[in-house]
């Protein structure tokens, strides 16, 4: 007659420590996962960030590099300079920068003939300003292009051919005059500040 035989397994605290060391090790790789997924967010947003910046700062170097010597009229029949650089904005349809750029030839014969147009800054955004005509009609507004949000500061400085900076242009005595340089500094809501210099044609 053969012995019986004994079956082995596990018992009830041994699948309760394996359970637990399971639900370990879950925790563990989910914790894992979440901060390699918050940490790709982040940068993902970040990455954002920095190309709207680089966008903006490249769509403004290439309109200051057009800017071309056409005095323009105002609303009031009034000749304006080429060029307008203010202290702050004056007001809501006059940008803290105004000038007259050349055309662009490859965005149909709309955008042909010269520009005029401003930035400025509304509510924490930095605004492109574009006048249908160079030559302002009695009741003409600009079209307003939001370019780049979160922006608390937005100052301009502008160099002439001594190398002297001003604060506002024209300075005085220098009529009909475009600036060698004009220098950008922004202060971000949320606390870095970005200062470039782009140089005029």
């Amino acid at each position: 007659m053969k012995p019986a035989r004994h079956q082995y397994g596990f018992t009830l605290i041994e699948l309760l420590i394996a359970l637990a060391l399971l639900a370990l090790l879950s925790i563990t790789a989910y914790r894992g996962l979440d901060s390699v997924l918050q940490t790709r967010d982040q940068l993902a947003t970040e990455t954002r960030k920095w190309q709207q910046r680089a966008a903006f700062f490249s769509r403004m170097e290439q309109d200051i590099a057009q800017a071309i010597h056409r005095p323009v009229r105002g609303r009031n029949g009034e000749t304006l300079p080429e060029w307008i650089g203010l202290p702050a904005q004056a007001s809501d349809d006059n940008g803290a920068l105004t000038f007259t750029r050349a055309g662009i030839p490859d965005q149909g014969q709309a955008m042909l003939a010269p520009q005029r147009i401003g930035y400025g800054l509304r509510q924490n955004t930095l605004v492109l300003l574009r006048w249908p005509y160079p030559d302002q009609a009695p009741n003409a507004e600009p079209l307003v292009y939001p370019l780049l949000e979160g922006v608390s500061e937005f100052e301009l400085r502008y160099m002439d051919a001594e190398g002297n900076w001003f604060e506002q242009w024209p300075p005085a005595g220098q009529v009909d005059v475009l600036p060698r340089a004009a220098e950008v500094k922004m202060t971000f809501v949320s606390g870095e500040v970005i200062t470039r210099v782009f140089a005029l044609q």
